[in-house]
């Protein structure tokens, strides 16, 4: 199924029902008075997180999702039926903005949690409310409300507690494909990756965290160069960074030092909180170089780079060094028992609306 993380959607919550101008008629009884109902209330529009789902595909292509009308009232006392609701199931990691005035409205970050995005029309008053002792037979009803329109702009932020960061053919979908139950595309050429993959890593029977590959930085990522731009905020609720380094490019020309200042300044510049991440080394593909230099190659890389954090020499290939990887990428993850999301900071309003009196 093709990855969607962002769309735009219309949603309109249903318009009140009219109340009704009736009176009392029956044999024996001159006088009944007023008898006409309220008009029902519109459906609403809710969302709902769903982590079942994990791509936005289904409203790229159906961009209109409107409730229905609340019935009219009827004589005898009668009130017109409520509108349906109608609940809009997103991925969790869900961002909800009002795309005219670029307010975020919710964000969707649990399983089930269910926030109303256009609430429906109350329904109109009939004459049997406007009784009173001088006025006992009414003619006056009122319509009903109308309901929530809006344009609403969806942006998917994969939950995942590690994101692996690189260059293109780095090895990053060799790496998440060796140690969790991701399928990635794994191909001998660059941008075999196009959309992210998550992949959740088991370390025992109840010890486990979810990795999330993003395609490959290029110089000029943050202005718009390649496709890593698009998906580096997928990167932006995970707690851990792995910079994954090919350490034996094929090219001698190539410096892999060179590459990796240019992924972290391409880091920087499009997001210095996302900068500011804990981030770990991990050079891979360290079966491409004799054993005899590979102790002479990660600490020339190292000294270069002027690397102060931790160091993991790996082969995804070849399944070398991953599992002191994993345990310790555990380790680090597992020291907050839930994950917890930083708010977006254009989240400012109350999801529910105000209230209508």
């Amino acid at each position: 199924m093709k990855f969607i993380d962002e769309a735009t959607i219309d949603v309109a919550a249903g318009d009140g029902g009219s109340g009704c101008v009736s009176f009392r008629r029956e044999k024996f009884i001159p006088f009944g008075g007023p008898n006409g109902g309220d008009g029902g209330r519109g459906g609403s529009v809710w969302a709902l997180a769903d982590r079942n789902i994990n791509t936005l595909i289904d409203y790229r292509y159906a961009r209109r999702h409107q409730a229905r009308n609340g019935e009219a009232g009827r004589g005898s006392d009668q009130f017109g039926a409520a509108g349906d609701d109608i609940v809009l199931r997103m991925p969790v990691g869900t961002i909800v903005t009002d795309a005219d005035s670029g307010q975020v409205l919710t964000e969707l970050l649990e399983h089930g949690q269910k926030v109303l995005l256009a609430k429906g029309g109350d329904g109109g008053f009939g004459n049997l409310h406007f009784k009173t002792s001088t006025n006992r037979s009414p003619r006056q009803k009122t319509p009903g409300w109308p309901g929530d329109n809006k344009k609403l702009a969806l942006e998917l932020r994969v939950l995942a507690d590690v994101g692996l960061l690189g260059m293109p053919n780095a090895g990053k979908s060799t790496l998440i494909a060796a140690i969790s139950n991701a399928r990635p595309k794994i191909a001998d050429y660059p941008f075999t990756t196009l959309h992210p993959n998550l992949g959740v890593v088991r370390v025992a029977p109840e010890q486990s965290f979810v990795v999330a590959d993003v395609p490959g930085l290029i110089e000029g990522a943050s202005e718009g160069a390649g496709l890593g731009h698009q998906f580096l905020r997928h990167l932006q609720r995970t707690r851990l960074l792995l910079h994954i380094v090919d350490i034996a490019p094929f090219d001698d020309t190539v410096d892999p030092v060179a590459q990796a200042r240019g992924i972290v300044a391409e880091l920087k510049k499009y997001d210095p909180a996302l900068h500011a991440k804990p981030r770990w080394l991990v050079l891979n593909k360290l079966d491409m170089v004799p054993q005899a230099e590979q102790a002479a190659r990660v600490k020339d890389f190292v000294r270069r780079l002027r690397w102060k954090g931790p160091v993991f020499e790996i082969s995804a290939l070849a399944r070398q060094g991953l599992q002191p990887l994993i345990e310790n990428v555990y380790r680090q993850v597992s020291q907050h028992h839930q994950v917890e999301v930083d708010p977006d900071p254009r989240f400012a309003a109350d999801p529910q609306g105000p209230a209508r009196g």
